[in-house]
């Protein structure tokens, strides 16, 4: 039923505005996972954000920033009931047991360049680190792993680009949007599978 009321909204809300640009609606849910709240989005296309914190409002504030021109629609999703629901579960689950993976349809957003970062990053599998420098091996000679970094840092949909794998050339933990101790309970979990 929430997937009907989903549609009905999408049908209303992408209508041409006076600027003839469609108003884009992205759906949302907050539940609590093993490493705080998490915030998953999703647009017609698929998940375009997982934000982790420990403040619903804060992490609803964040996605309201990072897409100022989306009608953001919370969805209080029971998990198992509709397609958002669905998309927290697999997040929630996988920060419990990393081991099973996290297959979600991506609406990844970016330029050409954080894009081809965010690909090269879903690559490593769970349990695996690269560093910065090889991820700049990987995807262009004229990159730079300062570069990578901040395509890293950009990354919206955290644990389905999991850019928490990604270390510095010496295999320290370097900066983490979501917060050093995330980055290393993380890794920690997946090295444990």
């Amino acid at each position: 039923m929430n997937l009907m009321i989903f549609e009905t909204i999408m049908r209303r809300v992408f209508t041409p505005t006076r600027s003839n640009s469609p108003v884009e609606v992205l759906s949302y849910a907050v539940g609590e996972g093993a490493l705080g709240q998490v915030l998953i989005a999703r647009s017609v296309s698929g998940v375009c954000a997982i934000l982790m914190g420990s403040d619903r409002a804060e992490l609803e504030a964040d996605l309201a920033a990072r897409f100022p021109q989306a009608t953001l629609v919370a969805n209080e999703a029971v998990i198992g009931d509709d397609l958002i629901g669905d998309d927290l579960a697999k997040v929630i689950r996988f920060l419990d047991r990393p081991a099973e993976g996290l297959d979600l349809s991506l609406d990844m957003r970016g330029t050409p360049f954080q894009r081809r970062v965010w690909e090269r990053v879903r690559s490593i599998p769970v349990g695996r680190t690269a560093t910065y420098t090889e991820v700049v091996r990987w995807i262009s000679p004229f990159a730079s792993p300062r570069a990578v970094g901040g395509a890293c840092a950009a990354n919206p949909i955290a644990l389905a680009i999991p850019c928490h794998r990604v270390l510095g050339s010496n295999g320290d933990l370097i900066g983490y949007r979501w917060g050093i101790e995330r980055k290393r309970e993380l890794i920690r979990r997946e090295a444990l599978t």
